[in-house]
């Protein structure tokens, strides 16, 4: 089984196909649950963001685990097939590893090395962790991807300068105003997009804040944490936003509503009503939701401007610093190869833990066929026979298996694995069965070397250690 990734982003599509595939977090698991129908994908995990929406799936065979993803999409979105995949990449195995690492360490976000993707990522893994559709192997490759992001923004200055979409669509309409001090800012949404808009509001000297949102309690929870920075705050209910947009100079909404939030009427109501006495005064939009919360038309009014993800990403301040980027690569290239040698070695362990067991079982069955030979051999005599049987069988099987671990972490390792079932004729249906301790954690009942009651008596090994 390998990882398949298909995914769509900023880099791949315009934005009007990202709000096509736009996914909320009702719709992830009906997405999820309709991949995993298939009896060709085992595990799979959403990352919708307002600049992407990838699918990280396990899957049986290549071909078929894209056929079932690059479907279920189309449905979704309404796109066909041919429409989708010319928007679309595709990753697997290896590449598709190195994908995600870029990924949550911000390498491929639209403000390159920009924060808020690794807790997007961090979301969606325990979103999929919680509806049970991520296995052992997604478990690990997402918190591997979770620590590759952080190790980035620790050792590099990718992020130095705490660009954020957020940041720079706030530093553009900070330019075209004049300023932002003294000002009154509209924030449509009390997400973490919300908070975050705020925060960067707040820090450019902004006077007052309307905070706007179909649930008052949850913009009154946020305005309190507003004017404990100081600023004035005011919570309002969604239907006062064209009251809102007249009063504002600066607007940011990122609410992840399915369909425009800002329309025509509202910002024609502003610009007519409340603002009539002040006809120069212009109008700033942030659109930063996916899909998009402004309607299209608002762009086309006279004295508003409308800043969106694709004016974001093309502002210079998105780009980080050329040898932050290299050295974040080089981090994510180094911890791709490592990850890559201990799946490979992990791949291995379950075939030398069968191993084990299989000499385990001989040893037994020699000691008993010894029994019944000489039933009148004492204790003493026979546990020390036993020793030095249990002895010998170990120090034979300890250098093959160190060893073949060590030749699974390179390239091909698995061909070893499949030699030691050949010579020594191990079932596979002994080796699944190890593997299951890995991904469950329940113990095979065939094996008196994981006997549960020995294991509480500390008389017997882990499969880990026994792979050792």
């Amino acid at each position: 089984m390998s990882i398949l990734l298909f995914g769509v982003s900023h880099r791949s599509a315009p934005v009007s196909v990202l709000e096509q595939l736009s996914i909320d977090e009702s719709d992830q698991i009906k997405i999820v649950d309709r991949v995993l129908q298939s009896p060709l994908v085992t595990e799979a995990m959403v990352l919708s963001t307002c600049n992407r929406v990838e699918i990280y799936a396990v899957v049986e065979a290549f071909h078929g685990g894209l056929s079932v993803i690059g479907q279920v999409l189309s449905e979704h979105s309404g796109m066909s097939m041919s429409d989708l995949t010319k928007h679309a990449y595709v990753r697997y195995s290896e590449a598709a590893v190195e994908h995600l690492f870029a990924v949550a360490s911000g390498l491929d976000s639209a403000v390159i090395g920009e924060q808020q993707v690794l807790g997007q990522v961090r979301r969606s893994y325990a979103a999929a962790e919680a509806n049970r559709t991520v296995g052992r192997i997604l478990h690990e490759l997402a918190q591997r991807a979770l620590s590759v992001g952080k190790r980035v923004h620790s050792e590099t200055a990718i992020d130095a300068a705490g660009a954020s979409v957020v940041s720079v669509a706030v530093g553009i309409a900070e330019r075209t105003l004049g300023g932002l001090a003294g000002k009154t800012a509209a924030v449509v949404g009390a997400g973490a997009m919300g908070a975050l808009s705020s925060a960067h509001l707040s820090r450019a000297g902004i006077g007052r804040i309307h905070v706007l949102n179909r649930s008052l309690a949850r913009a009154r929870r946020l305005t309190a944490k507003i004017r404990e920075s100081g600023v004035q705050a005011e919570a309002l209910a969604l239907g006062s936003l064209a009251d809102a947009l007249a009063d504002a100079d600066v607007v940011v909404s990122c609410t992840g509503a399915l369909t425009p939030v800002v329309s025509l009427a509202d910002v024609h109501h502003a610009l007519a009503g409340a603002r009539r006495d002040e006809a120069a005064k212009p109008l700033v939009i942030c659109d930063l939701g996916m899909p998009r919360d402004v309607d299209p038309a608002v762009a086309g009014l006279p004295g508003v401007w409308v800043i969106d993800v694709d004016r974001v990403q093309r502002e210079p301040s998105a780009h980080a610093a050329a040898a932050d980027v290299d050295a974040a690569r080089h981090i994510v290239a180094a911890e791709v190869a490592a990850y890559l040698v201990g799946q490979r070695m992990a791949e291995v362990t379950p075939t030398v833990t069968a191993l084990r067991q299989r000499a385990a079982e001989v040893v037994e069955a020699e000691l008993l066929r010894l029994d019944n030979r000489l039933p009148g051999l004492d204790t003493a005599h026979r546990e020390e026979v036993a020793r030095t049987v249990r002895r010998v069988v170990d120090k034979l099987l300890h250098a093959p298996t160190v060893r073949i671990k060590q030749l699974a972490g390179a390239p091909g390792g698995d061909s070893y694995a499949e030699a030691l079932r050949e010579l020594f004729e191990l079932d596979q249906t002994a080796i699944d069965s190890v593997a299951a301790v890995a991904t469950t954690g329940e113990l095979p009942m065939f094996s008196s070397e994981f006997d549960p009651s020995a294991r509480a008596r500390g008389g017997s090994r882990s499969p880990e250690s026994a792979a050792e």
